[in-house]
């Protein structure tokens, strides 16, 4: 009880951490109160999917803070050959949050998640992308690459749900794209759960699972599964809607069983960098299942999407 107690209190009191963690929460609070229309008339999982822009932006708003609190780490990302590297790492953080706002309040939706999009897919061919390349074996590089793809295609997907062709005949182009990135996505890292159990589910990178969460195999497997299943399913374009919806809410309930209780569990010992990874896990995760109920909330509800 003391430990938890300590965790939670170093925190709060860690500016690194806690300024991400607010403005989260902030634009959750936000976003929960411009969609309270549609989660009055939603009925059953809809009121989940009417969530999919509140984690969306809540997550953008978390990455946003972490981006003006360790801009100087963050510019070491940025390709040697691009000049500036502190001043795109700022830049990155108001663009990061100038979506969150857009994305919570619902005003210039299309603009914000079109722009959103190509950025996040620019880092796909600027730094994700050479990274593979460099090093094909590396899993880690090829699911931070996937990963990144799939939030792209999750906002192109909100960015076509807002269309006049979307309201008229319920499709549109970057919502066909969105549903087939976010389906490779799905598809990589349910293969990847089977090959490399050991570690968090759902987005698997290097960090494993702790030895005290219980059954970790049966949480691998059973993930991988969804995953694989529900990735092909949107791949041939079958059952689209409910497949999007499985895999959202896999995610949003990893975020709360596993990715929640690990950042709490962080000992308070430790240094701000462990911290900031359980942060990043944490958002990491959600901002997936956002962009992935956005995607299915953008689906026509019949069997098989056009």
């Amino acid at each position: 009880m003391h430990a938890t107690m300590a965790a939670l209190l170093s925190l709060v009191f860690s500016s690194l951490v806690f300024w991400p963690y607010f403005a989260g929460a902030a634009l959750t609070l936000i976003g929960m109160f411009a969609v309270r229309r549609e989660l009055t008339e939603a009925s059953g999982l809809d009121k989940i999917l009417a969530l999919g822009g509140v984690f969306v932006a809540a997550s953008l708003a978390a990455f946003s803070g972490e981006h003006f609190g360790l801009a100087k780490f963050i510019q070491q990302g940025v390709p040697s050959w691009i000049p500036w590297h502190l001043f795109w790492a700022y830049f990155v953080g108001c663009a990061l949050l100038a979506a969150a706002l857009s994305i919570a309040t619902k005003v210039q939706i299309r603009l914000s998640a079109t722009l959103f999009g190509i950025m996040i897919f620019i880092f796909v061919l600027s730094i994700h992308l050479p990274r593979v390349l460099a090093n094909p074996h590396d899993r880690i590089a090829w699911a931070v690459a996937v990963r990144d793809s799939s939030f792209a295609g999750g906002a192109w997907a909100l960015a076509g749900s807002h269309t006049e062709e979307w309201r008229a005949q319920g499709t549109h182009k970057l919502i066909t794209l969105g549903r087939l990135l976010i389906a490779i996505a799905a598809v990589f890292f349910g293969v990847e759960h089977f090959l490399h159990s050991q570690f968090v589910p759902v987005i698997p990178l290097e960090k494993l699972m702790p030895t005290w969460y219980p059954v970790h195999l049966l949480i691998a497997y059973v993930t991988g599964a969804v995953l694989v299943a529900a990735g092909v399913s949107l791949l041939v374009g079958t059952r689209t809607r409910a497949a999007a919806t499985s895999i959202g809410i896999l995610a949003l309930a990893t975020v709360l069983l596993v990715y929640l209780p690990i950042a709490i569990a962080i000992p308070s010992s430790a240094g701000n960098g462990e911290k900031i990874e359980g942060l990043n896990y944490f958002f990491d995760t959600l901002l997936f299942a956002g962009m992935v109920l956005v995607l299915a909330n953008a689906l026509p509800k019949a069997e098989r999407a056009r």
